[in-house]
Formats: structure tokens, sequence, C-alpha cells
């Protein structure tokens, strides 16, 4: 039976590599975006396409019951939709703050509640969230945005243990460094909210290191291929990581001490220069 599959943030970057892969294995594939103008490609290969923003609860509710009346059931959720904006602490307004927070972590949670009762029903189902290795490890401006996704490693694992009960899997993503669209946007706030404050020599520095790392970054159908995999395995991990610098990066964090962690990202920013 063709798995019936939606996922959020398929416009660009991952969202879209992930749609196109899962299309061509065989599924049925909706992808959901607030702007479904970016989709047309997608469509055209055979995408369903759903208009919907995770911050709108009447969005997600009509996207559901569309999937639901013209399939009768959602095999598999990919909670892909995510927004990163960075900032020193002491200048991003908390109503940024808690746009990061609707975004990455309640959208997902309000489209999983949705999902849910009717993945139950069936007594199968599988639900994959897109963390990040931001969700294991730090870095200085970007407080807000590592909160949400180390809150989606936390929610995740929770939910686990929750629906296994109902034959419903749960399993986390952790890209490493990606070429998307996300890190021209997380440094271009970064500019924006601290070039001009106590935090801007810094923070200017941390801009030149993400533009390296942007270069240096994994192509999105490096995690695409890795969420088909958790999509089509029998029995999948808990957990998925790949890209470029994640599990360096992740061995460092297990056995690292905290201070010379931090010691290190601090030098490696330092090293850059100032735009």
């Amino acid at each position: 039976m063709e798995k019936v599959i939606l996922i959020t943030g398929a416009s660009s970057g991952i969202g879209k590599e992930t749609a196109k892969m899962l299309l061509q294995h065989g599924c049925i594939v909706y992808g959901a975006a607030r702007r479904p103008e970016r989709m047309q490609d997608l469509k055209e290969s055979g995408v369903r396409l759903l208009q919907m923003d995770v911050t709108d609860d009447d969005s997600m509710k009509r996207g559901i019951q569309e999937i639901i009346e013209a399939e009768h059931r959602i095999d598999v959720l990919i909670n892909n939709a995510g927004y990163g904006s960075y900032g020193a602490v002491e200048d991003v307004p908390l109503s940024e703050a808690r746009y990061q927070f609707e975004v990455n972590l309640f959208g997902m949670a309000r489209l999983t509640q949705l999902a849910l009762p009717y993945m139950r029903e069936k007594r199968s189902g599988r639900i994959i969230n897109v963390a990040s290795i931001a969700g294991k490890v730090g870095e200085p401006h970007g407080a807000w945005y590592h909160a949400t996704k180390f809150a989606v490693e936390g929610f995740s694992d929770c939910l686990r243990m929750e629906v296994k009960q109902f034959g419903i899997d749960v399993v986390i993503i952790e890209p490493g460094f990606i070429q998307t669209e996300w890190n021209r946007i997380a440094r271009e706030h970064l500019l924006q909210v601290s070039s001009q404050t106590a935090y801007r020599k810094m923070a200017k520095k941390h801009v030149s290191m993400l533009e390296m790392c942007d270069s240096y970054g994994s192509k999105p159908t490096v995690i695409a291929g890795m969420i088909r995999k958790a999509v089509t395995a029998k029995h999948p991990k808990a957990r998925y990581c790949k890209g470029f610098g994640a599990h360096p990066l992740l061995l460092l964090k297990k056995i690292t001490p905290t201070r010379l962690m931090d010691k290190a990202t601090l030098l490696l920013i330092s090293m850059k220069k100032e735009q």
C-alpha cells in the first residue's frame, strides 16, 4: 500500500527535496507551506499541495481534513517547517523569540495533535520531527533557535514513549550544516539585531563564520535521503544524524567538558574577520 505522507515546509530546501524523493519512491505526498506558489514544480511532478501556516490553527485543520477526505488516513507526518533567527539574547525582542517557538515547537506539536487520532485509529503511523544538531550543542547568538531545537528533542522523546502502545513511531532527524536559505536568514537577522550593539564585534565575526559553514554545508538531498530511510525502515532508529559537521560536533559535545567546548566555540568564531 502506498504511504500517505504530509510534509511541512515543502516550498524549499530539505522539505522540497524530501517531497520529490518520496514521490519517486511511490508515496502519496502532500506538501504543505505558507506559499504554495513556490511549490508549483512539485505540483507538476505529482505532489499534492496544501496552503498551510503552522502558526495558524485553522489552516492546519483544513489541511488534515483535506487529506483524510481524500485518502482516509495519514501514514507519515514529517514536521519539517522551521524558522531560525539569530541575535544576542539581550538584543532579540521577545516577540521574535516567541515566534520561533510558535513555528519550531508549538506548530509542530499542534499538527501532531491533529494527525494522531487518525494514526491511533489505524494503530500505525510515523511522526518524523526535523530537529538539528542545534538541539544538542550551543553557540552564541543562537539561544532562541537552539532552545526550540532542544525542546523538539525532549518533546519527541516523550511523545515516542506515549504513542508506542498504538503502533506509532516517533523519529528525530538531526541535520548538520546544510545549504539552505535558513543560514542566510539567520545571519541577516544577526546583523540586523546585533551589529550595532554591545555585541557587534562578535556578531560580525559570527556572521563570517556562518557564511563559511554555508559554503561547506551538505546538499539538502543528503537529509532528504536520511528522511526517506526513516520513512521506509521497518524498524526506524529513534534518531538519524547526517550532514556536514554533524557527527564530529556531537562527538566533541559528548567527550569534551562544557567549559572547554565553550572556549573552542568562541575561539572558532574569534578567528573569523569582521564583515
